[in-house]
């Protein structure tokens, strides 16, 4: 037997280890940039529940596209500063609103995304530290994302009411 032939296992099986370990690695660096979308866009709704209930509506700016639209029962709006008009009015300092963001769900599509979450909100007086709500309100939430040059934003916020309890402020 010659010398290559009785090497050539001892060749071959690392050439086949590199291979299949060269084809994990993209599918892995694949997997981690589908994670980090994810997670970025994830942050993103988490970000835009903390604005509304702390009032930073100037935080649309990292959250929302410059032409990103709205339709919730609070109105529908066109553009940035028309969404964080309509949300300023609907989230006034008379109100303390917590929303309950959960399941969220993104359907990723390369640079755009669909995304799916549960949203429910509460509204009490201001008036005293501690308040009863005295209205809640349990929705999904529909958002379109897409990636810019800044990162993930999202373009649309559409809200689909499904029940509620006490009378709406």
């Amino acid at each position: 037997m010659s010398k290559i032939r009785r090497y050539l296992p001892l060749v071959a099986l690392p050439l086949a280890l590199l291979a299949a370990c060269s084809t994990a690695t993209k599918n892995d660096t694949h997997r981690l940039d589908e994670l980090m979308d994810r997670n970025e866009i994830t942050g993103l709704v988490d970000q835009l529940g903390r604005a509304l209930d702390e009032g930073c509506f100037d935080d649309f700016h990292t959250i929302y596209t410059a032409d990103a639209t709205a339709k919730t029962p609070g109105g529908q709006a066109e553009g940035r500063d028309a969404l964080i008009a309509q949300a300023s009015r609907n989230h006034s300092d008379d109100k303390r609103i917590q929303h309950f963001i959960t399941n969220v769900m993104i359907d990723l599509h390369g640079d755009t995304a669909e995304v799916r979450a549960n949203l429910i909100a509460t509204f009490a007086p201001a008036t005293a530290a501690v308040s009863e709500p005295q209205y809640t309100l349990g929705e999904i939430y529909r958002f379109d994302a897409v990636r810019t040059a800044a990162g993930w934003r999202l373009s649309r916020v559409e809200t689909t009411p499904l029940w509620s309890t006490g009378a709406r402020p």
